[in-house]
């Protein structure tokens, strides 16, 4: 009989505050586990990083890597904060110090090879002999990755094309899936033979687990408010038994100066980014529901980066006022969030309908809620090279 940890994390999305105390849970843990002979896997399902950190923001993610590698885990695979938040570069080395693997089935680069610093799946073994096999996939937002360079397959049909080696060189199969509870429930339906599904990407919880058909789903909310734990029993190579439970991080023990050193983290970024941009003559106010001289400026910026005709952003994008000397951090903080500029073409009839929709009296005060929206609500429409008569 072998009984197997696996530990998992998910959609951490640089909350940084809880991860003192998870760094210490998770390292405690691998040796409280082998020093009862047993087996110890780690894994982080993606969307660990994001920019809005000071951190993340500051070292292009080097530094969640950092806290990856000492908090010892096995494999990560990568959400769409990873893959479509960095320019092409960064995502390239972004894992050039880890210690750990990164498993994405479904990333090519565009003359269609995997990168050399991911593999699609890997077989990682038990001291009995238990074959492991793990394989990564992430959300399919193909346009986006094509636009910075990268080629995305569609997961699915990717995960076919590996399930035969996998099941020819595997005795437990695990799949690290950045796809959401729907598509992890399909898989779980047509690929019978997948043991486990760790889940991330639509921040679903799962306090048990759920069990589809043989194969057990699990996944461990956002933010780093839980830590996944699925055990396996294993007897002759064969699995069972599996159980799956998560960890309230506020329940677990406390360490000294935790608020210290998650505030020693983000100071270290805003250090960072304590670099002098411009200095302005007089202040630039904020205000959501007038069009301000700062939002004409993005909106004009936005045009201009597009080369576009006109351009138009919501006023409620800028989170703040700016004077004086601005730094990178300055701009941070008035504006973190991870959203790409979007060129479309509509007929003059089409944009019309769209700019009459954002003169409605009821558009500045809607609530904006996820896709990486840091503000709360829309705000007034701001226009470039738009005129209402």
């Amino acid at each position: 009989m072998e009984i197997i940890h696996i530990y998992h994390t998910n959609d951490v999305h640089s909350h940084l505050k809880r991860w003192p105390r998870i760094q210490n849970f998770l390292t405690s843990r691998r040796p409280y586990h082998e020093e009862a002979g047993e087996e110890f896997l780690l894994f982080d399902i993606g969307d660990f990083i994001d920019r809005w950190h000071p951190l993340s923001e500051a070292t292009h993610g080097q530094g969640n890597i950092e806290l990856l590698n000492k908090s010892g885990y096995t494999a990560v695979t990568i959400g769409n904060n990873e893959g479509i938040n960095f320019p092409y570069e960064v995502l390239n080395h972004l894992y050039d110090n880890s210690d750990f693997d990164v498993l994405v089935a479904n990333l090519y680069n565009s003359r269609k090879q995997h990168p050399s610093w991911l593999k699609p799946y890997k077989i990682y073994q038990t001291k009995g002999g238990t074959r492991i096999g793990v394989i990564g996939l992430t959300a399919h937002f193909s346009l986006l990755y094509e636009l910075l360079g990268w080629k995305l397959t569609e997961p699915i049909e990717e995960l076919n094309k590996w399930m035969k080696p996998l099941k020819d060189e595997s005795d437990i199969i695990i799949l690290l899936s950045h796809l959401g509870l729907n598509h992890d429930e399909q898989i779980a339906a047509e690929f019978p033979e997948i043991d486990v599904i760790l889940g991330g990407h639509t921040h679903h919880t799962l306090p048990e687990g759920k069990c589809v058909g043989n194969t057990l789903l699990a996944g461990a909310g956002k933010h780093g408010r839980y830590v996944g734990h699925v055990t396996l029993q294993v007897h002759d190579r064969e699995p069972i038994s599996q159980q799956a439970q998560l960890y309230n991080v506020m329940e677990l023990p406390a360490i000294p100066a935790e608020k210290v050193i998650s505030k020693e983290l983000f100071g270290r970024g805003k250090k960072l980014l304590n670099r002098k941009i411009t200095t302005l003559k007089e202040e630039l106010p904020y205000d959501p529901f007038q069009e301000t001289e700062l939002a004409r400026i993005l909106c004009q910026a936005l045009r201009e980066w597009c080369d576009a005709d006109c351009a138009f952003i919501n006023g409620g994008l800028i989170l703040g006022p700016l004077s004086g000397t601005v730094t990178a951090y300055d701009l941070l903080t008035i504006c973190p969030h991870p959203i790409n500029p979007c060129k479309i073409k509509l007929t003059g009839r089409e944009l019309k309908e769209v700019l009459l929709e954002t003169k409605a009296e009821s558009w500045p005060q809607r609530q904006i809620v996820g896709l990486g929206f840091r503000g709360s609500i829309m705000g007034v429409s701001v226009y470039n090279g738009i005129t209402f008569k």
